[in-house]
């Protein structure tokens, strides 16, 4: 009658199982972001990503630039093949380096961790520039122009390792931000800009003279982006950009920001941020 009651753990099932709903009920949270609902965050997602677009497009027309495409290729394509990979990189970088940190007031809650906040900002990052590419391209096929892609799945997997690269970078940034915000904050803006030009979304990495392509082959973006046009066009075969480059640079910075993130959590307190 008297004898203390023992809390039965639950399965690993159970517990991956609610971890998956903390994760699912967050990324609708990031996606809602400071609009009143996630529809609405999406629908102005497709309209920023439609308007980059579109300024690059006008850009490159004003500047002469139609004649750096892929020879035979649709003009149009060829610029979302850039604007569509660097959104997608450069939008998990800074969804992930601003997640909520471990000395935010969203981590006193119990269920909440850095784990689910890190997952849940990629997630939504990813599932918003999906959306908004996948919008835009079925407009651009219905109304202007067939769309024809002949290797999707190859296309869709330098997409995902855009995304994949940028929220690795991006996990750096979180495992370094409690230490000093306001410098993360600065070189995460920095990078994010940056990207415009060292991404080389302009450029094509064939015709690309060796002294100027070693400017961009230090960047996993640049590596995407022309082997998604690789996949995008038939004409074109990328001989000095690579897969493994950018999943091999993912891992490492994968690594390094789970270590730092480990080593800022055992060290991370709430009055870090009192003294500022």
């Amino acid at each position: 009658m008297f004898r203390p009651e023992v809390k039965r753990r639950p399965s690993r099932m159970r517990s991956g199982i609610e971890l998956i709903e903390i994760i699912y009920h967050t990324t609708v949270w990031q996606l809602r972001g400071t609009h009143s609902s996630a529809v609405k965050g999406l629908v102005m997602n497709v309209i920023q990503a439609a308007l980059v677009l579109t300024i690059f497009v006008v850009m490159f027309d004003m500047l002469g630039m139609r004649r750096v495409k892929i020879s035979g290729g649709d003009f149009v394509l060829y610029v979302m093949s850039g604007v569509f990979m660097f959104l997608t990189h450069v939008k998990a970088l800074g969804a992930v380096s601003g997640a909520s940190s471990p000395t935010s007031a969203m981590m006193m809650h119990a269920p909440m961790n850095p784990l689910v906040a890190v997952v849940s900002a990629a997630f939504a990052a990813l599932y918003s520039q999906t959306f908004a590419a996948g919008v835009i391209l079925f407009l651009y096929h219905a109304v202007l122009a067939p769309v024809y892609i002949p290797d999707p799945v190859g296309m869709v997997g330098m997409f995902i390792l855009s995304w994949g690269s940028g929220a690795a970078i991006g996990l750096i940034f979180y495992a370094a931000k409690p230490w000093n915000p306001d410098l993360v904050g600065i070189l995460t803006t920095v990078y994010q800009r940056a990207n415009m030009i060292a991404s080389g979304k302009m450029l094509v990495a064939n015709s690309t003279p060796a002294w100027l392509r070693g400017w961009f082959d230090w960047n996993p973006l640049f590596h995407t982006i022309d082997q998604a046009r690789g996949d995008m066009f038939v004409n074109y075969l990328p001989r000095h950009t690579s897969v493994e480059y950018p999943v091999i640079v993912t891992l490492v910075c994968l690594m390094l920001g789970l270590m730092g993130q480990f080593f800022t959590r055992k060290y991370a307190s709430a009055s870090w941020g009192k003294r500022r």
